[in-house]
């Protein structure tokens, strides 16, 4: 089941999208200024990843058997969520894309454990236009769980 895969994503309104292809959850409601601070928000079946650009931004998905040994000193933020994958494709897009033309992967259907790592947060130009944050998504089967921030930010995230 291991698997990775890269995208560029185009993060309109500065977030993009995991969910599972058959998913009728609604992320307008769940983009609370408490998700937009911890740059996530969550509803059934979809996982909405906060971004500090609303630009492309390179994306890496990787699905594993279990939880990944990552040094957390090396990202910016880091956030777990759980998403269920009923129909076991998952969906990789940004918000304004046209879904049935989005990237997909195929994985197990069942309940994943998310971890979302964000990296190079702090080279955002003063514009917001240029920099070169990038976005780690690891996805391993496991029970649902409450959203958890496992490594918090530091502000400003823009270049000074």
């Amino acid at each position: 089941m291991a698997q990775r895969q890269e995208f560029t994503i185009f993060a309109d309104y500065f977030q993009f999208y995991i969910q599972d292809e058959h998913a009728t959850g609604d992320l307008s409601e769940s983009w609370t200024q408490d998700a937009v601070d911890r740059l996530l928000a969550i509803a059934p079946g979809c996982v909405g990843v906060g971004t500090v650009r609303n630009m492309d931004v390179p994306v890496t998905v990787e699905i594993a058997e279990a939880a990944p040994n990552e040094d957390l000193n090396q990202w910016d933020h880091v956030n777990e969520c759980s998403i269920d994958v009923p129909s076991g494709r998952l969906v990789i897009a940004g918000c304004t894309d046209y879904f049935p033309d989005a990237a997909r992967m195929e994985l197990d259907k069942g309940t994943y454990r998310v971890r979302i790592c964000y990296g190079n947060l702090k080279t955002i130009s003063a514009n917001g236009l240029e920099g070169s944050d990038h976005y780690r998504v690891f996805l391993w089967p496991a029970p649902p769980g409450p959203p958890t921030i496992l490594k918090q930010r530091t502000k400003p995230d823009i270049a000074q």
